[in-house]
Formats: C-alpha cells, structure tokens, sequence
C-alpha cells in the first residue's frame, strides 16, 4: 500500500478545480465512467435531501435498518474530526488503506482534468461501496440535489426531501421555491419519495415535479403523521398507528426527523422493530450532543457542556427548543460562524435563553466570521457577548463565573469538528 496518507492524497486533490463549489454533474459523470460507472453497481440506494436534518435522518434510517439486520453503505458530509466519517462501509469506517486506494484510484482516473474536492471523494465512495456486498446505500446529498455529485443514480429505491429553508442562496437560488426546486431534483420517474415537513412555497413545487415525474409522494400531513404525547412518539400512516420511544436524540425537529425515516422504513416493507430501531439506536455527533468526556469536559469541571452544529435560522430554532426541554441552567454560548450564514438569524431563537455569548474565530476556515463579527452580531440580537481567544479561555472564563453552567458550543460544523478533536 502505498505510503501516502489520505490527508496528503486529499489535499492534492482538492487542488484539481480553483472553485470549491461549482454544480454541475458533467466532471462527475465523466470520471464515473472511466470507473466503470461504481453508481450502477450498489445495492438499493436511499437518496437523500433538504436543508435541515438529513444526516440525523439517515442516521435513524441507518440505525432501524441495520436494527433489520440489514448491512448498510452510507455516505454524509461533511465530516467533523476525520474524512473517514463521511464513508462507512457495510456498516464500519472506511479504513485508511482502503481510503487510500480509492482516493488514488479516483486520481489517477481523472488526471489533470478538472473536479471539484466533492466530486472526486463522491466517486471515491461510490467505489468503495460497489465492491463491498451490502443490503442497502443511504447517500446524502452535499448542497441541492439537481446537480449534486450524488444525483447520480438512475433508480433508488427511494428518496427524501427533509425540511427546506433558506440556505446557501448564493448557488440555490434566492427564495425558498428556487431552493425547493434544487433539492427536488433528486426525484425520479416512478420512485416513491417520502417528504418532511415543508412551507407551502416549497411543497408546490415539489409536487409539481412529482406529478410530471408520476414520482409517488409520501407527505408529511398527507399520508403520514407524527407527533410527541406523553413523553412517547406517535406515528401515523394509512397502514396504522405507532406507539414508541422517543428519538435518543434531542428535540422536537428529531421527532419529525423520526418521522420520515420510519416512512421511508414502512415503505420499504420494514417492520415495527426497525422503526423502534430508527428511533433509540441512532447516533448523530454533534447535533445536540453532551460531551461527558474528555480535556474540555474535564476543564469545565461542574458544568455541562453540549456541542450543536447547527448553522442557520431553523437550526437556531430548533435548539431553541431542545434546550428548553432540558432542567433549567444558565445557558452561556460560546459560537463561531462563517460568513455565508445568517448569523443573526440564527442566533435570534437563542437570545431569549442566553445569559452570554463568548464569540469565537473558527481557525483555519478562511469563510469564518471573525470573533468581533460574531459578538457584534449577537449584541444586534440582545445577547450580552465577549470575544475571547478560543473555546478553551470561554470554557475557563465562563465556569469562573457560573460553576454550575449550561455551556453550548454551536454556529459551525466546521467549529464542532475542532471541538471533537480538541476533545478526543
């Protein structure tokens, strides 16, 4: 094998194209092909889109599946500590020589020729995944869906479309049915596809799509219901109703999240088992995770300490939400953004639980908002913040004041990302 880490091999590739994101599937199609086309060779395929909650749904997804016995390929983005998050194989991380030889493999096949950093590690992972057997796929789109270099299989077994919201304008477009319209595109002629929970303006649109495709629709409030009561999820559908546990993770976007994989798993044939699995097996990093162990958790001594990488205004409130679940604690903030979010916009659902923000540069991420934006942007909101150096002087400048803190790190996967290895 050869001796190149995959982060030596990564960082060249991204080196192909001068544009980090630039939608078009012509470059991808072209490398597929001189791969032997990996996306004709996989077993099943879940497609998955939308704005708000696709890695935590296909995770539940993952989890009632593999909860069937199934084995599963999945594929996310983006990863938070290592690349390797964003590949599992038949149910593990990619290993690193296996990495290694698809990454190189995808080099070699594409030459000089232009391709974006998603393009190539697309191909890489559509690789890996047909020559390992396995039950199903689960691929999560990167940004849209009409011209993501996952919209690349001709006939999933099925497709998602969770929540849409205004994300990412700057290549999606600058309303929400110009967006739903992107993340529509991952419809195809006569495949089902199950829908979360969508504003009026996107769900036209969606359904325009799926009547010319003849793509059957499974809907939120159509043809599928759910909801919390008594501390328990309700599912709802025209094959009947669910009595079960709540998401093991927090909040009530996670309850419709639930939702649509138990559809998505119900049209599938799966059982009440799997959709019992979906709900108490997952595990999403990040995503209003508790951190129990580790440096930072240490040096926060009494207090707690979550991590959420949540980036825009529906993620704003919906860790709004979840935080008011919990036993009441003064919540502090300690937050990095880039400067392609809607920072305020975001950071309005929290100003009425947050005693402070201490506001930080997310380092090496040229699009972070500096630590002055950033508080200057939650003062705009009501929000007393500081800026400090870095999560470790938050950490120590918060627990000095308030041993007994609720301390959320949030704004940025790219932020969470260092906070787990910060933490490892």
């Amino acid at each position: 094998m050869t001796p190149q880490h995959s982060d030596v091999i990564l960082q060249r590739l991204m080196a192909l194209h001068p544009k980090v994101i630039d939608l078009t599937l012509d470059r991808v199609w072209s490398l597929l092909s001189a791969l032997d086309n990996p996306q004709d060779r996989q077993p099943p395929v879940i497609h998955i889109a939308g704005t708000n909650g696709k890695g935590s749904t296909q995770a539940m997804l993952r989890a009632g599946l593999e909860g069937a016995g199934k084995s599963v390929h999945a594929y996310t983005s983006p990863h938070l500590a290592r690349f390797h998050e964003r590949i599992r194989v038949a149910g593990d991380l990619i290993s690193e020589d296996a990495l290694q030889a698809m990454l190189l493999e995808c080099e070699a096949a594409n030459g000089p020729d232009p391709i974006t950093y998603f393009e190539i590690t697309t191909a890489a992972a559509l690789l890996a995944f047909a020559r390992v057997p396995a039950d199903y796929t689960l691929l999560e789109t990167g940004l849209g869906g009409r011209l993501d270099a996952t919209n690349v299989i001709n006939r999933p077994a099925l497709t998602v479309i969770t929540p849409v919201s205004i994300d990412h304008q700057q290549f999606l477009g600058t309303t929400l049915a110009e967006i739903a319209s992107e993340k529509a595109g991952i419809l195809k002629r006569g495949v089902p596809c199950v829908v979360g929970p969508q504003a009026d303006d996107a769900m036209d649109v969606i359904e325009a799509r799926a009547a010319r495709l003849g793509a059957p629709l499974l809907a939120y409030g159509q043809h599928w219901h759910v909801y919390e009561e008594h501390g328990r999820l309700v599912f709802q559908d025209e094959t009947g109703l669910l009595d079960l546990p709540l998401p093991n993770l927090l909040g009530a976007h996670q309850v419709m999240n639930a939702g649509a994989a138990i559809a998505g798993l119900r049209a599938l044939g799966f059982d009440d088992a799997a959709c019992e699995a979906a709900v108490t097996r997952a595990e999403w990093p990040a995503r209003m995770q508790r951190l129990r162990n580790g440096p930072l958790v240490a040096a926060a001594k009494g207090a707690e300490l979550w991590l959420d990488g949540g980036h825009n205004p529906a993620a704003g409130m919906a860790i709004a939400e979840a935080l008011g679940r919990l036993p009441a604690r003064p919540l502090h903030l300690i937050c990095g953004m880039l400067n392609t979010k809607d920072v305020t916009g975001y950071m309005a659902p929290l100003a009425p639980l947050a005693h402070s923000l201490h506001a930080v540069s997310i380092p090496g991420e040229t699009a972070t908002l500096s630590a002055a934006e950033t508080a200057t942007a939650a003062r705009e909101v009501g929000i007393d913040a500081v800026e400090v150096a870095d999560p470790a002087a938050a950490i120590a400048a918060i627990t000095a004041r308030d041993p007994s803190a609720r301390i959320l790190i949030c704004g940025s996967l790219y932020l969470a990302g260092q906070i787990l290895r910060d933490n490892a």
